[in-house]
């Protein structure tokens, strides 16, 4: 059976994308959470996934269009009971029509694709010569090629959008963000709740741990609040999922969205997922390779439109207290501020404690103020008893 491979939603803030290069030519099978396709979009390359196995019979659209949420891409064939399984799951409504917006043959300068180059970039001798006549770098190319061969022309093309004025970059994304946050304040009723959270037991048990691992496999503060909002999301009803068409869909996996700051400005929220089902070693590890690729404007399809709950933290930048705004169609958000050192009443005496500002805004459509209560308190609990993360 023949079923359409469309454009997902990589975020509410997402109404386009241009398609930037094809990893499936037609006859060629797929497994399911095998990129078909590379799309540029506001922030970076994204590799857009299957979520079937088949193969592909037909691709709509040439490199270079750019295509709305919701656009097919392209045609895939699948077994039967794999079709019925996609035409009977409930899908997100798109955001924007499902049509091209400026379906066009790709432009004469776009990079070429090479057979069996593995998605991996190729650079002739002649665009090598005209990148050094440039002075551009060869890495900063091969990440805004993603794969194929370059020749002078790409190279021009690509010299061109990686020289281009950051303030336009900056612009724009902050264009983008802003509609997003004012959308999701206007639709979405928020309250807030805050937390404070001596973090003592956590930062002692993460000092032992850390002492028994290489300096590579080290753990940070944040994977160990990611997995304790993880975990206390899993428990808590309300705080794990969606509202979309006038009701809460609630998700049995926790895909934690990390808020990470992209270089030249903006924010980027994609998932660690299943973060309540890992360990922690696990967790650094992904969120490693997450920060990397994102730093590298590389990411995945998956990871923007899987995410259930977030956090974001602000304390590298010594903010004390945060108020996030929800990213719809979450409901629910955790911000975390610096740890510091203050005065702590403990036992009937004042110490000096290692304190954590803790706040949550939530959907109170979906829940109210004493769920945001418990939900808060068992992320404290589960800190001060680390050994149940």
């Amino acid at each position: 059976m023949q079923i359409d491979f469309r454009l997902p939603s990589l975020g509410a803030d997402m109404e386009s994308a241009t398609l930037a290069q094809w990893l499936k030519q037609p006859g060629e099978a797929v497994r399911r959470g095998e990129a078909i396709a590379v799309v540029e979009t506001q922030k970076g390359l994204i590799d857009v996934e299957c979520f079937e196995d088949g193969t592909v019979t037909a691709l709509d659209v040439a490199p270079g269009a750019k295509v709305a949420v919701g656009a097919v891409l392209a045609r895939l064939s699948v077994a039967g009971t794999a079709a019925a399984a996609v035409a009977s799951a409930p899908q997100p409504p798109p955001q924007a029509p499902p049509a091209v917006v400026a379906a066009t043959p790709a432009t004469p300068g776009a990079p070429r694709e090479a057979a069996g180059t593995g998605g991996l970039t190729r650079i002739s001798p002649a665009a090598r010569r005209r990148a050094q006549e440039l002075g551009v770098s060869l890495e900063v190319l091969a990440q805004q090629a993603a794969g194929g061969v370059l020749h002078i022309e790409d190279v021009e093309r690509l010299a061109a959008r990686a020289q281009a004025p950051a303030e336009d970059a900056r612009s724009a994304m902050r264009a983008v963000i802003g509609s997003a946050m004012a959308r999701a304040k206007r639709e979405i009723p928020h309250y807030y709740l805050g937390l404070t959270v001596d973090f003592g037991p956590a930062r002692e048990w993460l000092a032992r741990q850390n002492a028994t691992l290489p300096i590579q496999e080290r753990l940070i503060e944040g994977v160990l609040l990611t997995k304790a909002v993880a975990l206390a999301a899993a428990r808590i009803e309300g705080f794990n999922g969606y509202f979309r068409e006038g009701r809460f869909e609630r998700v049995a996996p926790v895909h934690v969205g990390s808020a990470i700051a992209l270089r030249g400005g903006g924010l980027v929220a994609p998932a660690l997922l299943d973060a309540d089902r890992k360990d922690l070693k696990t967790l650094m590890r992904e969120f490693s390779d997450l920060v990397r690729r994102v730093r590298a404007g590389r990411m995945r399809s998956s990871e923007f439109t899987a995410a259930t709950i977030t956090v974001t933290s602000l304390g590298e930048e010594g903010v004390e207290t945060l108020y996030p705004i929800i990213h719809a169609p979450q409901v629910a958000i955790v911000g975390a501020g610096r740890i510091a050192e203050q005065a702590w009443a403990q036992a009937g005496a004042v110490v000096v404690r290692p304190l954590l500002h803790l706040t949550l805004a939530a959907d109170h459509r979906v829940t109210d103020g004493r769920s945001g209560s418990r939900f808060l308190q068992a992320i404290a609990a589960l800190l001060a008893d680390p050994e149940k993360l």
